[in-house]
């Protein structure tokens, strides 16, 4: 591994305390502010709760006429705040308009797939194109900023609320065109691109384009076109959120800005957003069971903690999570005990500096009334959860050594946003069913369970100069599409002694989504020394196996039929017409290894193959020892120091050997043990 340990700093200026907090909507209780507000602040500090997010979605109590502010309940909330040694996470509100905005102004208003025109209401039901949309947000960003430039209690700015949508509109139909002559040089090269031939829907006028839809000309079977409309929207959402954070950057240069993402939300790529953010936060809601699910669970939550963290490679903000049920899932299920602890020290553990919940205190009413919170409809800390809170903020308080510190990590795994459109728009293979997260969070989840540490990647990085010197193995499930410089930077990796892990459905298409000529998998095909001739799609009871090593691995979804060309067949299939011919390959190149794994299989192939590939490359472990399943550990550190998070994800009491002594767990239990770092 090519890379030096780094020591971030703090992600408020100037507070050196891993955040403690949540979103707070003072605006909410103003009737009864002299009572409840003073009441909050003697909670929060009870909780020890240092960071509250507010003036999300208060642009009705912000403005609640055109161009008539009334900023005085966040003047007083803000004061009391900053008396209490309280942060502020001050958003701007313009996650959702007001009233007045949408009856003056119905052009702010998206126009969905189908061209109907939304009518007021939810939330993020606005155009980002729409010039007065921008105007009347540049305004009251404009005011926030000069009114709070110099507020003591000002630590970050919050841009607006989860990004999301598409808007159809014809002011966002001519900015996409426009858009189009930025990435294709004519009309012919777009036809060329898009195969605009099939079934005779070739171009001859750029006004005739239009973004996808089930009816007309917005042709959603050009595979091509809804590719780039998925591009334009995140270029949209990129460029709205430099518009919105223009006056913050202007007028309060040295506060840090954010918005809070979520995951792997398929309509915005997060890699391409993240490089306007100065820091990435998002929101974690995992569906705990109370039950051995909960293994399964905690390694796909800590996957899009390494997601979120490989954004921008430091540290990131848990900007949401529930401290208890979360409302809107179907079963509104209680966090177990311990269960609160062990969700927010696994933040910290794969890098956030921060640990906060929707909400602070629960509404009265709404779609969110009864959406967990610190502070019940009781109102008091007699509750359960409210307990809960305050022994992670004790514990929090205790983990100053953390804030800053870097996650190495010489492990890749691949997900790619571009690649996800294309295999979930491709026809052919399992339709409905291909599930490329989940494959990937498989492929994770193997590294999760040994204790490696793991970033995850996408394309951009992969072709971005040097970037895969830091580390010795990368894994890329599914790697569909190859984007421009993207085959090349892994064959390279390869050569000077990289080991390079590749499945089924690698090399099919280009940035363009047209498939690759000369046989699959494409400009890899030297690399991984195979050709792919064919994939068979299975039906749910259709089983097949992987035969290697003495063991007969069950194989299911999808067999890949390749031949073995420079490559040493380590496993062959052990069924059907097929039986016999390879599944698992190793081509050496130069000083590397290139695996491939020719057919879906279930998580005792990847444990037993990655388990002997984490001791054959000697990548780091968080813990050099056998952790029991449902176990992980995870490692930050500051280049003198290791801090390691012992997690245990299910209902029973384990104990862990961790630098020659016993660490006992509880169900749902951990542990964070500090430890001189060893190179």
């Amino acid at each position: 591994m090519n890379r030096p340990i780094v020591r971030h700093a703090p992600i408020v200026p100037g507070v050196p305390h891993l955040l403690h907090g949540g979103d707070y909507n003072p605006d909410q209780w103003r009737a009864s502010k002299e009572t409840t507000w003073k009441e909050d602040m003697r909670l929060a500090r009870l909780a020890g709760i240092n960071t509250l997010s507010v003036g999300i979605f208060a642009w009705a109590a912000l403005e609640p006429e055109e161009g008539r502010y009334e900023f005085g309940w966040l003047d007083e909330i803000l004061d009391l705040m900053a008396e209490n040694e309280i942060t502020a996470v001050l958003a701007t509100p313009t996650g959702a308009r007001p009233g007045w905005m949408s009856r003056a102004y119905p052009e702010v208003l998206r126009v969905n797939r189908d061209r109907t025109r939304n009518r007021h209401g939810g939330r993020h039901n606005h155009c980002l194109t729409s010039p007065v949309y921008r105007e009347k947000t540049t305004a009251v960003n404009t005011a926030l900023a000069e009114r709070y430039k110099d507020h003591p209690a000002l630590g970050l700015w919050h841009l607006s609320n989860e990004y999301g949508g598409e808007c159809h509109c014809d002011l966002c139909q001519e900015r996409f065109r426009e858009y189009l002559k930025t990435r294709f040089a004519s009309l012919e090269e777009l036809n060329e691109a898009w195969w605009t031939a099939f079934w005779a829907k070739t171009y001859g006028d750029w006004s005739h384009i239009e973004s996808p839809s089930e009816h007309g000309r917005g042709e959603q079977d050009i595979h091509g076109l809804q590719l780039e409309w998925m591009r334009f929207t995140t270029e949209q959402f990129v460029d709205f959120y430099e518009h919105e954070t223009a006056p913050l950057k202007a007028i309060t240069p040295d506060v840090p800005r954010t918005t809070n993402l979520m995951g792997t939300y398929p309509g915005i790529d997060y890699f391409r957003l993240a490089q306007a953010l100065d820091v990435v936060s998002w929101d974690s809601y995992p569906e705990w069971t109370g039950t051995e699910k909960d293994a399964a669970k905690g390694a796909r939550a800590s996957f899009l903690h390494d997601l979120t963290r490989s954004l921008k490679g430091k540290p990131f903000m848990l900007m949401e999570s529930s401290p208890s049920a979360t409302n809107w899932r179907p079963v509104a299920k209680l966090h177990r005990p311990g269960v609160h602890l062990l969700q927010s020290l696994q933040a910290v553990a794969h890098g956030s500096d921060t640990v906060q919940y929707f909400q602070f205190r629960k509404g009265r009413g709404g779609s969110e009334k009864f959406h967990g919170a610190v502070v019940d409809h009781e109102g008091t800390e007699r509750t359960r959860v409210f307990q809960d809170v305050a022994e992670v903020g004790a514990r929090l308080a205790e983990l100053d050594g953390v804030v800053g510190t870097d996650t190495p990590a010489e492990v890749a795994v691949v997900y790619d946003w571009h690649l996800r459109w294309a295999l979930e728009d491709q026809k052919g293979m399992l339709q409905g069913r291909t599930d490329y997260e989940g494959a990937v969070v498989a492929h994770y989840r193997a590294f999760w369970e040994q204790g490696v540490p793991t970033d995850v990647i996408d394309s951009s990085l992969i072709a971005s100069p040097g970037h895969l010197d830091r580390y010795k193995v990368l894994v890329a499930p599914m790697l569909y599409m190859l984007r421009p410089g993207v085959a090349e930077a892994i064959d390279a990796f390869v050569r000077r002694g990289g080991t390079f892990v590749a499945t089924y459905a690698t090399g099919y298409v280009d940035e363009h989504d047209r498939t690759f000529l000369g046989g699959f998998p494409g400009p890899l095909r030297e690399t991984l020394g195979i050709w792919a001739e064919e994939i068979d799609a299975l039906y749910p009871e259709d089983r097949n196996a992987i035969e290697w090593d003495g063991t007969a691995y069950e194989a299911v979804e999808l067999c890949e039929l390749i031949h073995a060309e420079t490559a040493e067949t380590l496993g062959a299939y052990g069924s059907d017409f097929y039986a016999g011919r390879p599944a698992l390959t190793v081509n050496r190149r130069g000083e590397g290894r290139a695996y491939f794994i020719a057919a879906r299989t279930g998580d005792d192939f990847l444990a037993d193959f990655y388990g002997r590939l984490v001791a054959e490359t000697g990548v780091e472990r968080a813990l050099d020892a056998d952790l029991p399943p449902g176990v992980t550990a995870q490692v930050r550190t500051d280049g003198t120091t290791d801090f390691v998070f012992v997690l245990n994800f299910t209902p029973a009491a384990v104990s862990v050997e961790a630098g020659g002594e016993t660490v006992d767990l509880a169900p749902f239990g951990n542990a964070v043990v500090e430890r001189p770092r060893a190179h």
